[in-house]
Order: structure tokens, then C-alpha cells, then sequence
């Protein structure tokens, strides 16, 4: 399958009294992308974080969200039932999850196949609060998921700001890179924004990049969000001007959809103007042979 249609969303949070609401606004979304014929649908980082309003919002927040961990099951559940019935894949954003062997929280991507299996990528650098205030550990070990359309890889939020993990992922032949974020401000948003452009141009891969949008002010980390969705490409001749294939309108509730085409990042890794992914070969030799001079 070399092209593939893919929605992004900028989901909007907002305080609900009962899992079924959370559960139609997930569904609508998916029907939606169903309706403009996507293949595969992204959700942000921590759009789960909705759920917290079911509970006691006034406990410390580190509480709260290992209380969230509770309804992994039926998120799964209902992710994977969705999956299944429109034969979509579905990057459900993350949930934090409780290791049942350690009992450590983590802030944890579910992947759902077309046939509603689901592989999982744990985040792997945790941001200040998650890990002062949340109490979120980090995952060990990045996964490469092997779909019907290729290679791909998933860097959550903070993820996206560490070079090294892309690019292992490009060198095993991922086409794409997948960013579910959740920023609270302009300054945060952009580093992930940025960051996953750079990828995009570095490894010659296309980047999705998802988030939230809406507030929730009584959580804490959550109480604002500032969020723009897009679908990246490398800059060379075959992609968008710029190397933004589609973005939304920033901290507005929508829908990103683009159709990316797989063949193409495989002649321009082999034709393109410039090879970084294939010149990078070199970096770590020419790294070795640093020099230090005085002045």
C-alpha cells in the first residue's frame, strides 16, 4: 500500500460526568474519519486525561492519574472495538498505565491494528511534571511497528525532542514518525512542533503530529491547552512548499486529514536533493574525530 489517508486530531478536552460521553466524542471522531475515507487515526497524548473529571478532582494529582490507570481496560476495549468494526488503524493518544509487575505508572500509546490487536510504546523521557507531580516513570525500549503500509515508529511529546530515537527507527526502515502531544503552552507546543519538522527533514520521513486542545482547570498540567495539529513532510521537490502537507487552525477543535504517499519517501531517500538519512551514516565517525582547539 503506497498511499494512505490519515487524520490527525486536535482533540478537545472538556469535563464530562460519565464514560459514555467520552466514549461518543471518541466515536464520532472516528466515525468522522471513517466518512473522508481514512485509513489511520491519531489521537494525542493524554486526550484521556477527560476521564479524571469522573473522579475526585480536589486529591493530589499523582492519585488521580494512577486512579485513571483503572480504565485501561475499557479504553482498550473500546478502542479496539473500533478498530475492528471500520478496519482502521488507531493511535489512541496515551493513557498512564500501571506496570502489574512493579506497579510503576506509564504514560503508555496504544496502536490498534485493523483487526482491533494493539501493539503499545511506552514514553521513554518524562517531562518535569510528569515526573515530580504525576509520578509517571519511563518506559525502556522503543518499538517499530510493522503495518500493512510500512514501517512506523511513535515518539511521544517530549519524545519528538530526541533525535536519536528517529533516526533509529528511519535506519530499520520506518516511513513515518507518530507525535501525539499534549502542550500547555505556546512555548512547549512549538518545541514539539519544531522538533518534529526537524525530524521530518533529517530522516526523510513523514511526521504526524497530534494534540489537544480545551482545558480542564481544575488538573493540574492539563488546566490549559495549546495545541495545533499536522501532517509533515521532508523539504524537497515532491512534498508541500514548505513541508507542511496539512495543518488545522491552532487551539480549535478539528480534524487534520492528509494522504500521504509511502513510494515517494523511497525515491527521495535514494534521489533526493539531499540524502541526509544516508549521509548521517558518516556523523558518528566524523563525532569520534572531534577536535578542540584553543583560540
Amino acid at each position: 500500500m503506497d498511499r494512505i489517508r490519515i487524520g490527525a486530531l486536535q482533540y478537545f478536552i472538556r469535563p464530562i460526568q460519565r464514560f459514555e460521553q467520552f466514549q461518543d466524542q471518541v466515536t464520532a471522531l472516528v466515525e468522522t474519519a471513517v466518512d473522508y475515507r481514512c485509513r489511520l487515526v491519531v489521537f494525542p497524548e493524554y486526550f484521556t486525561t477527560q476521564l479524571l473529571t469522573l473522579g475526585d478532582v480536589k486529591r493530589p494529582i499523582n492519585v488521580q492519574v494512577r486512579s485513571l490507570s483503572e480504565n485501561v481496560d475499557q479504553f482498550v476495549d473500546m478502542m479496539s472495538a473500533l478498530a475492528r468494526k471500520h478496519g482502521l488503524y488507531i493511535i489512541a493518544g496515551s493513557i498512564p498505565a500501571v506496570d502489574k509487575g512493579g506497579g510503576n505508572v506509564f504514560n503508555r500509546c496504544f496502536f490498534f491494528g485493523s483487526s482491533g490487536d494493539f501493539g503499545m510504546q511506552d514514553k521513554l523521557h518524562m517531562t518535569r511534571f510528569e515526573t515530580e507531580e504525576w509520578k509517571v516513570s519511563a518506559g525502556s525500549n522503543l518499538k517499530l511497528f510493522d503495518t500493512e503500509f510500512g514501517k512506523v515508529a511513535i515518539t511521544i511529546c517530549y519524545d519528538v525532542e530526541f533525535p536519536e530515537l528517529a533516526r533509529v527507527a528511519a535506519r530499520e526502515g520506518a516511513l513515518m514518525l507518530f507525535a501525539p502531544s499534549c502542550t500547555d503552552d505556546r512555548q512547549g507546543f512549538l518545541r514539539v512542533r519544531y522538533c518534529a519538522h526537524a525530524r521530518a527533514i533529517e530522516n526523510q520521513m513523514y511526521v504526524v503530529h497530534s494534540s489537544t486542545v480545551g482545558s480542564l482547570p481544575m488538573v493540574p498540567a492539563v488546566s490549559l491547552n495549546y495545541g495545533l495539529a499536522s501532517i509533515l513532510t521532508p523539504s524537497d521537490f515532491p512534498f508541500a512548499r514548505d513541508g507542511v502537507m496539512s495543518e488545522g487552525v491552532t487551539n480549535q477543535e478539528m480534524m487534520v486529514i492528509g494522504e500521504v504517499d509511502l513510494k515517494i519517501i523511497g525515491e527521495t531517500r535514494r534521489t533526493g536533493t539531499v540524502l541526509p538519512l544516508r549521509d548521517s551514516q558518516n556523523s558518528a565517525a566524523v563525532a569520534a574525530k572531534l577536535e578542540i582547539i584553543k583560540l
